[in-house]
């Protein structure tokens, strides 16, 4: 087997666990939620986030991983330049949208575990009351800031490989993003290291924020757990670490993909290029495939409605068979 081939196999080995892993995970949650929503006709703020977590997540698995899935092992075409310009867009759109909602989650968690009455309870309904304009604000942005990719983004089949690239141009395998100048490459790029950069931080202090409440408080939960009152802060101590810990993820995995990023934008020569893109897009889809699983583990609401559906189903075939035993 020739190296070529080798990376290529790899390369799309890689792509296709992501799929695998990330596509019925991300369907499960929005499943469970919009089995809830049908169920109780409303859904909590934090649970309308994840709800729109786990369909951005979706969109960054199946519009990239899988189509880069379906191209490595040649099983499709669609990376021309329409095609090019239209993955990239919507990845990187979605991307940025799940980070920002990761963002948007921590930060409405944090302000959950305010006291009743205080100044931040108080923003916590307020953040409540716009959340659908915070989620419009959100897709505005993210999709104005991924227009680059709509404006440089050709097919590297058509006579545009790494040779051609030039100090301008960023090789992702079967794309070529192709900046006019050095500056509007670094401009590019300094833009996304900064959409990135910035809610990671401040998703981070606001995790922070949560831990050092958890600490501070574990003896008074344990006390009001036990005088009978504790249900609801019991499950709001719940959410708080299943968003910590959504949050450790983004900023393990999201952390590696922009100090590749900063690599390839600090780099002259494209050389080993398009196997750094392929490092960051795995790194940075690998949140979006491993995220529903931390959802589904801490999130007793999904859990529930996803035993109701197996129960339901179990029903129906049982159903179905003492039908067809009466019928015999």
């Amino acid at each position: 087997m020739s190296p070529d081939l080798c990376v290529c196999l790899i390369r799309a080995m890689l792509y296709l666990t992501l799929t695998v892993v990330g596509v019925p995970g991300n369907l499960a949650v929005i499943w469970a939620f919009l089995l809830a929503l049908h169920q109780e006709r409303r859904l909590l703020p934090a649970d309308t986030i994840l709800l729109h977590l786990a369909s951005v997540n979706l969109l960054v698995v199946g519009v990239r991983c899988l189509l880069e899935t379906l191209a490595s092992f040649r099983l499709a075409s669609v990376f021309g330049d329409t095609g090019c310009k239209s993955v990239i867009f919507v990845y990187r759109t979605a991307r940025s949208l799940s980070i920002w909602l990761t963002f948007v989650l921590s930060a409405y968690q944090c302000l959950s575990i305010a006291p009743p009455g205080s100044r931040w309870a108080a923003a916590r309904a307020l953040a409540a009351r716009y959340m659908a304009a915070i989620f419009l604000a959100l897709w505005l942005g993210n999709t104005c800031m991924s227009s680059a990719a709509v404006l440089f983004s050709v097919g590297a089949g058509n006579g545009n490989g790494s040779s051609s690239l030039g100090s301008n141009g960023i090789n992702v395998q079967f794309c070529v993003v192709r900046f006019p100048t050095r500056l509007s490459k670094d401009a590019n790029g300094a833009v996304q290291v900064a959409r990135d950069v910035v809610p990671m931080g401040l998703m981070a202090t606001a995790s922070l924020v949560i831990l050092v409440f958890l600490y501070r408080h574990s003896r008074q939960v344990k006390g009001l757990r036990s005088g009978g009152g504790g249900g609801r802060d019991g499950a709001e101590r719940r959410a708080a670490k299943a968003v910590v810990a959504l949050v450790t993820l983004y900023v393990g995995l999201y952390g590696v993909d922009n100090g590749l990023w900063v690599h390839t934008l600090t780099v002259r020569r494209t050389m080993g290029s398009s196997l750094v893109s392929d490092l960051r897009i795995f790194f940075s889809s690998l949140y979006a495939a491993l995220s529903p699983a931390v959802i589904i583990a801490t999130n007793r609401k999904v859990q529930r409605r996803l035993r109701c559906g197996r129960g339901e189903k179990h029903r129906g075939e049982s159903a179905t068979e003492a039908t067809a035993v009466s019928t015999m």
